[in-house]
């Protein structure tokens, strides 16, 4: 067991995301305005580098999901940032009742009469809007629209890759969804940006070293929520051989292995269990 410094960069951009990001950017033409979806947890690193050269000068949305999940003092940091960079920004807890939704509703409607009363001037009938829902693997988008349209019809789950093509789906008569595999970028050039979404569950687990993961989160939470480790494994400090703070876990949680020895890949699953079910406690893990 070695104490690594958690420099190896993560990468994953498989071939049916850039096959996803063409159709994506062929379907423009049709868009009226786009939902971009991040996770309140994650502002920045989950927040697509290159979407602009996707979407251009479209009227967006930016929705911030699992608001529920994160530690809403910081995040709303990222509210007022985004919100001072011109974009209209609605925070939304997808796994209880939450109002917001009707200001996502009424939002459109108002970038869709903007839109319809273009046609009216040129001649045209007015249309139904429609929007395109994008953001990186697991942020959110398939509950969002589920919320949005009131009813289970887009696929969900706790890992990137459930949606996997394009589709429409019909809101109402006044909007239509383009819904849209989770997609990345093809280099992360910010290693933390890349642990924070392996951490997430935006990156495929397969592809990442859950021994980096799990120690760079660890280490993440004692600099910024050192209370949160007090409260769930008993640690007051973390320790310069990472093994000791590990084994620490391994006996507060019971993940050893025959004769009392610590099991670390289960620490390292126990330590992203927690973070991403929320029972660490609530965190953002990017800071402005």
């Amino acid at each position: 067991m070695d104490n690594r410094q958690n420099q190896t960069n993560i990468n994953w951009y498989p071939g049916h995301m850039e096959k996803a990001k063409r159709e994506i950017k062929e379907k423009m033409p049709l868009i009226d305005l786009v939902f971009e979806v991040i996770d309140s947890r994650m502002p920045i690193s989950s927040k697509i580098k290159d979407i602009d050269s996707i979407i251009k000068n479209l009227p967006r949305i930016l929705i911030m999901t699992k608001y529920d999940m994160c530690d809403q003092v910081e995040t709303d940091k990222f509210i007022k940032y985004y919100s001072d960079m011109g974009y209209v920004v609605i925070p939304l807890d997808l796994m209880h009742d939450n109002k917001n939704i009707d200001q996502v509703i009424k939002k459109s409607q108002e970038i869709i009469k903007v839109m319809n009363d273009e046609r009216i001037k040129k001649g045209l009938k007015p249309r139904a809007g429609r929007a395109l829902v994008i953001g990186v693997p697991n942020v959110g988008k398939s509950t969002f629209i589920n919320r949005l349209i009131g009813k289970k019809k887009a696929q969900t789950g706790n890992r990137p890759g459930i949606t996997k093509a394009l589709g429409w789906i019909r809101v109402n008569n006044n909007l239509e969804l383009l819904d849209t595999p989770g997609i990345l970028w093809p280099k992360i050039e910010n290693a933390e940006e890349g642990y924070h979404l392996a951490g997430l569950s935006s990156i495929k687990e397969e592809v990442v070293d859950k021994a980096d993961i799990g120690i760079y989160l660890l280490k993440k939470l004692y600099e910024l929520y050192p209370q949160y480790l007090e409260k769930r494994y008993g640690i007051s400090s973390i320790s310069n051989n990472i093994t000791d703070t590990l084994d620490i876990i391994a006996k507060k949680r019971g993940a050893l292995i025959k004769g009392g020895a610590s099991d670390y890949d289960k620490v390292y699953l126990i330590i992203l269990q927690d973070i991403k079910e929320g029972y660490i406690g609530n965190i953002t893990l990017d800071r402005i």
